[in-house]
């Protein structure tokens, strides 16, 4: 699994978010409180979704645990911060990202993400940056679905 390396632009991010872990995930909650809000988003970029998560400075995946605390988010790519719905709060994200693409349930994730930091990262040319790590989700994204998509942005320099 080969990823491509892009330089993002500037995107411009509206949602929510919340402090969660593996131990303590929060995660359904978050998404159940933003998706019957989303549509109070305007100037919306595209139908995607943003499931993005915010590490400590100077985060190394080799001491993740399961109790590990991060800020994740549920968010969508707007063309400005204009009307920002209440309740919700904004982020801009963007630089040099390598991609990956992932395909199967969310309960396989782990693995694709054992091999991004366990195999690829230390054999690459790049480091781990400390900016925000995100998936872009498909409108039609079913975590359960064997055959659910996502794109993977892992920050790197």
């Amino acid at each position: 699994m080969e990823p491509k390396i892009i330089d993002l632009s500037e995107t411009k991010l509206v949602g929510m978010h919340q402090p969660t872990s593996l131990a303590n995930d929060q995660t359904r909650v978050l998404w159940q409180q933003f998706m019957p809000r989303r549509q109070e988003v305007q100037g919306r970029v595209g139908e995607h979704f943003y499931s993005m998560n915010i590490y400590a400075t100077g985060f190394q995946m080799k001491d993740f645990t399961p109790q590990t605390e991060f800020e994740k988010w549920a968010a969508v790519a707007v063309i400005d911060f204009d009307n920002l719905p209440q309740g919700m709060e904004t982020i801009t994200v963007e630089g040099k990202y390598a991609v990956f693409h992932h395909k199967g349930p969310a309960n396989t994730f782990p693995q694709t993400l054992q091999y991004i930091h366990g195999v690829w990262l230390p054999g690459s040319e790049f480091q781990l940056d400390d900016r925000p790590h995100f998936e872009i989700l498909g409108v039609d994204y079913v975590p359960t679905d064997p055959n659910a998509e996502e794109d993977v942005y892992i920050p790197i320099r």
